[in-house]
């Protein structure tokens, strides 16, 4: 039986969380296509700023650079502070930290070789108009102060005792993962990814659950999916494009938890402790509903101080942009400008050119050139494929391009940023092994459509 709660608790619940679905999860019609709400902020707050936040960018990477380089000299006090967590890193993110401001230092200046200032590597990161990073400025900056309405209210309390009977046995998953799931597939794959990786800060999740859910349900948005699509000139097929997403995705997130690397991840929270209990088994007394109930409440009730709410949101906002944007913009640049002036990626993808060729895809060996390619950007496959003659091809390359998941431009990027545990070679294999899968499954169902 659910104790009794003061009405603001109840309020706090219900009407927080429902503020925090409306914004994160609810998608709504606008002329640009579906959208969900916390995405039109901040694309209108990028609109306002257009004209300077390049340079807010590039000020913000000089500032974590400068403080990592500091901190490594300055000895740790037993209390961690507000510095400590911005700028205290490993070396090897020191180094990126550094390396985001040369690369954004040479395509703001146009100085050095083309592939440093080039549009299409640093600039569809960096661009003031629309750059990958420059948005994730305004995305984080509403996430950041948002995300508490999806975490801390109650929200993931109420349906992880719901949804644990699904997520855990199909996905090995907590219940609570539900929400990340759909806050990804249906609003983006960053929002998922930030989300998955407050959770297991905060011990809701162990390090192989952080890393399965971000690595396996962080799909990119259904807007996007329309760019992808039309892309390749297939928007009468999106029906069947995004059908084919969904089937191979849940297939794909079924087995993906139980192989390497997943499965060899520990099931150990963020401090290195061993989760004594699964709070979601709902206890003698209780049914799934009410015991979700009681733990919302709960946690509502533990966070009735909204001043402190708003005070842990900012510093969100300010870890998100000194700890991750640099690293996107370092790993993004590299991954670009080995897939736009090598042909690292071509050579990595000849060995497919086979395997296409097995499933009858028409132009194996220009799909073929596809398959690895998107591991530096998930629209450049779509680029390449869009000018194949066979349908059926740009089909399938457009579907598998989206069930790869692992981009290093922004998801991939992303995860290297946060603490969630997952290394570079991580991302590949994942990417690999989910390449390898989706294949036949893509190449019978284009059959089946064409």
């Amino acid at each position: 039986m659910v104790k009794k709660f003061h009405p603001y608790t109840w309020f706090l619940f219900l009407c927080l969380s429902i503020l925090g679905i409306f914004l994160f999860i609810i998608p709504v019609s606008t002329p640009d296509g579906l959208k969900v709400p916390i995405a039109l902020l901040a694309n209108g707050l990028s609109a306002n700023i257009v004209t300077f936040i390049h340079w807010f960018a590039y000020v913000v990477f000089i500032i974590a650079a400068v403080g990592s380089i500091v901190m490594h000299f300055v000895p740790q006090s037993g209390k961690v502070t507000i510095f400590d967590a911005l700028f205290r890193t490993h070396a090897f993110w020191t180094v990126m930290r550094v390396l985001a401001v040369v690369f954004a230092t040479l395509y703001l200046f146009q100085i050095g070789p083309e592939a440093f200032t080039s549009e299409n590597t640093s600039g569809l990161l960096l661009n003031p108009d629309g750059g990958l990073v420059t948005m994730m400025f305004s995305l984080f900056f509403f996430a950041g102060l948002l995300l508490p309405l999806l975490t801390d209210f109650g929200l993931l309390e109420f349906f992880g005792s719901m949804m644990v009977k699904i997520m855990r046995p199909i996905f090995k998953i907590p219940g609570r993962a539900a929400i990340d799931c759909l806050a990804s597939w249906v609003g983006d794959g960053t929002i998922g990814v930030l989300l998955t990786s407050r959770q297991y800060e905060q011990g809701n999740y162990t390090a192989r659950e952080a890393a399965t859910i971000a690595t396996t349900f962080s799909v990119v948005s259904i807007t996007f999916c329309f760019v992808i699509v039309e892309t390749v000139d297939l928007g009468h097929y999106f029906l069947q494009f995004y059908g084919t997403v969904i089937l191979v995705g849940l297939i794909l997130a079924v087995i993906m938890p139980r192989i390497y690397p997943l499965r060899n991840k520990p099931d150990t929270n963020f401090d290195g402790s061993t989760p004594e209990s699964r709070r979601e088994d709902v206890p003698e007394g209780f049914n799934s509903f009410t015991f979700g109930l009681q733990n919302a409440l709960d946690k509502a009730h533990s966070n009735r101080n909204l001043l402190n709410v708003v005070r842990s949101g900012f510093k969100n906002v300010l870890e998100m942009w000194f700890a991750i944007t640099p690293v996107i913009m370092a790993f993004g640049t590299i991954a670009l400008i080995l897939a736009e002036y090598t042909s690292f990626f071509k050579i990595l993808g000849m060995p497919f050119e086979p395997i296409l060729q097995l499933f009858q895809i028409p132009y194996a060996d220009e799909a073929a050139q596809t398959m690895i390619i998107g591991f530096a950007d998930m629209l450049l496959p779509s680029i390449l494929g869009a000018g194949i003659e066979s349908e059926l091809t740009r089909f399938f390359i457009a579907t598998i391009s989206v069930t790869q998941l692992i981009y290093m431009s922004e998801v991939g990027g992303l995860i290297l940023g946060t603490k969630l545990p997952l290394k570079i070679w991580d991302l590949f294999i994942i990417f690999l092994i989910r390449t390898i899968i989706s294949i036949p499954i893509v190449a019978f169902i284009a059959h089946l459509i064409f």
